[in-house]
């Protein structure tokens, strides 16, 4: 791998979560400022801006680093053996460091101070355990993906998103770089400081059973439908 070809990789990275988060907290203040105070309303702008904007940052980032955004996956994929532990943590630190600028940048787009306390509590071990059923969900949903739809898999993590924003208690942060910036926001989309490690802990908790049960029932062997599809991820280290 040239010097050249791992800067991009990281850039598309921190870029890329960037701009996700970005649009996580800059939707949600929007979605505050214009709602009137209907939180149903407010979450369900918030939820179809992030969901848009994961199809379109997979879709352009894949083919440059497999478009992880987040340390759960590049975890999982680390597991699978298809990220070098080197490479697994120069992504975990680029997608963090992108997470807190794209929060900045949010906060600088709607004239709001830069640096905020989040106040939003989300404690409780039932929002813990939403983390954990959300990050799982996640993985399951990109490892599926790789297997059988290389091709479907921005539109299946965008749509599984849209959906877990809704059936999970917690609002599916899935992501501990996205967990991390949003600590740092005091809108709508924020997290308490005190919250943010009991999540991180439940999102990271679900990469070896993820890894463990996706193994099992997308094995190569399985014989359905005749097809075999065994690419690697778009962000495989080779």
């Amino acid at each position: 791998m040239t010097r050249d070809h791992l800067f991009r990789r990281l850039f598309a990275e921190w870029f890329g979560t960037l701009a996700l988060v970005a649009t996580v907290v800059g939707s949600g203040i929007m979605a505050e400022t214009l709602a009137n105070n209907n939180l149903a309303l407010a979450l369900l702008g918030n939820t179809i801006a992030t969901g848009a904007i994961l199809v379109v940052l997979i879709t352009m980032l894949g083919p440059v680093s497999g478009a992880h955004f987040n340390p759960a996956v590049s975890a999982a994929f680390l597991l699978r053996g298809d990220l070098s532990a080197r490479m697994a943590a120069f992504y975990i630190i680029c997608q963090i460091a992108g997470g807190i600028c794209g929060t900045l940048l949010a906060h600088w787009m709607f004239a709001a101070p830069l640096l905020q306390e989040a106040t939003h509590l989300r404690s409780g071990l039932t929002q813990y355990g939403s983390e954990w059923v959300a990050t799982f969900g996640l993985l399951m949903v990109i490892f599926g993906g790789v297997k059988y739809r290389a091709d479907a898999v921005a539109w299946m993590v965008g749509l599984y998103i849209t959906a877990a924003y809704w059936f999970t208690a917690s609002t599916s942060f899935a992501n501990p770089a996205v967990t991390i910036a949003r600590s740092l926001t005091d809108s709508f989309s924020g997290i308490h400081m005190g919250d943010m490690p009991f999540f991180i802990l439940a999102q990271m908790l679900a990469v070896w059973p993820a890894c463990r049960l996706a193994g099992w029932l997308f094995a190569a062997d399985n014989g359905v439908g005749g097809a075999d599809n065994t690419d690697k991820a778009g962000g495989s280290d080779t």
